[in-house]
């Protein structure tokens, strides 16, 4: 089995383990692609020389190319940063360039979640066939003598940790297309639902196409406050007005994908022209993985506790 040894900073890693996130963005200021691992795999987090020790790390489920101000928007200070202006010069300070020369850079976003964060008692030195020249990571293989050596390591140092797993529909989804039945599947956060909506529909409002990425939004069908998942069939990405109706009642989608709009609009508000020549339609936009898009159980349940019918 694959893992992967991401090298960070101290000033990242300490500030993530102060607050113990449930996930992270492990990026990276350029936006070249990440390809060493499947979702579900192992990535660790090893500190620069000095330090050069192992000291935390999670479980790999995207990389995804991301503009700055999204990343900020869907992970927040999950970046390593407690806030945008600090996250901002970090990126600029490694890209040597500035918001003039480009407002809204894309960086490559690792989203990691399940973390772990070892207590310094518990760090694990570096493998020794570590280069000092390795400034960004290297994948080890649990099938070499330095791969099992630390993948041991770090195991019995999580059988004091908690790692949640994300429902077995996804499970059984990501088994049938990795077949490794050793893999953690985890549960999804926050901003990594936000990014995973995105990305499934190709960056477009499913009801108009839209495809100006500030202002399209990951909606919750069934909301989390009142206990729907993180999972992407219970999300739909939404310009973000629509998304405003949607979670206020006065739009909803049926179970055969069509859209409805709620008479309320105009009786609450005099208008609504705009959003009314979208009833009945369909949706212009779904992900191509049914096991991705809107659930019957959510959609139901929006229907009859959210809509304004």
């Amino acid at each position: 089995m694959k893992f992967y040894i991401g090298v960070t900073d101290g000033d990242w890693f300490k500030y993530l383990s102060s607050i113990q996130p449930d996930e992270v963005n492990f990026w990276k200021p350029s936006g070249k692609p990440f390809k060493a691992l499947n979702p579900g795999e192992l990535f660790l987090f090893k500190l620069k020389y000095p330090d050069n020790c192992i000291v935390g790390g999670g479980y790999f489920i995207k990389n995804v190319k991301l503009p700055l101000s999204l990343a900020w928007k869907a992970f927040e200070d999950k970046n390593g940063a407690e806030s945008f202006e600090k996250f901002s010069e970090l990126i600029y300070n490694l890209r040597k360039t500035s918001y003039l020369q480009e407002p809204d850079p894309i960086i490559s976003c690792n989203i990691l979640s399940s973390l772990f964060f070892f207590d310094e008692n518990e760090w694990i030195p570096a493998p020794p066939d570590w280069s000092p020249n390795i400034v960004q990571g290297k994948t080890y293989d649990t099938s070499t003598v330095i791969g099992r050596k630390i993948y041991n390591e770090v195991q019995d140092r999580l059988k004091t940790y908690s790692i949640e797993e994300i429902p077995l529909s996804y499970e059984e989804d990501y088994s049938a297309r990795y077949g490794n039945p050793s893999l953690i599947f985890p549960r999804l956060g926050q901003g990594a639902f936000r990014v995973l909506v995105t990305e499934a529909y190709k960056r477009r409002c499913a009801i108009t196409r839209e495809k100006t990425l500030p202002v399209l939004e990951a909606a919750h069908i069934k909301p989390y406050s009142q206990s729907g998942p993180h999972s992407l069939n219970n999300g739909i990405l939404l310009r973000s007005d629509f998304h405003i109706l949607y979670d206020r009642g006065y739009l909803t989608i049926t179970t055969d994908n069509r859209i409805v709009v709620s008479k309320r609009i105009k009786e609450d508000y005099g208008n609504g022209r705009e959003y009314y020549k979208y009833h009945g339609k369909e949706l212009l936009v779904l992900p191509e993985k049914h096991i991705e898009r809107p659930a019957k159980e959510y959609i139901e349940w929006h229907n009859q506790n959210v809509f304004l019918g």
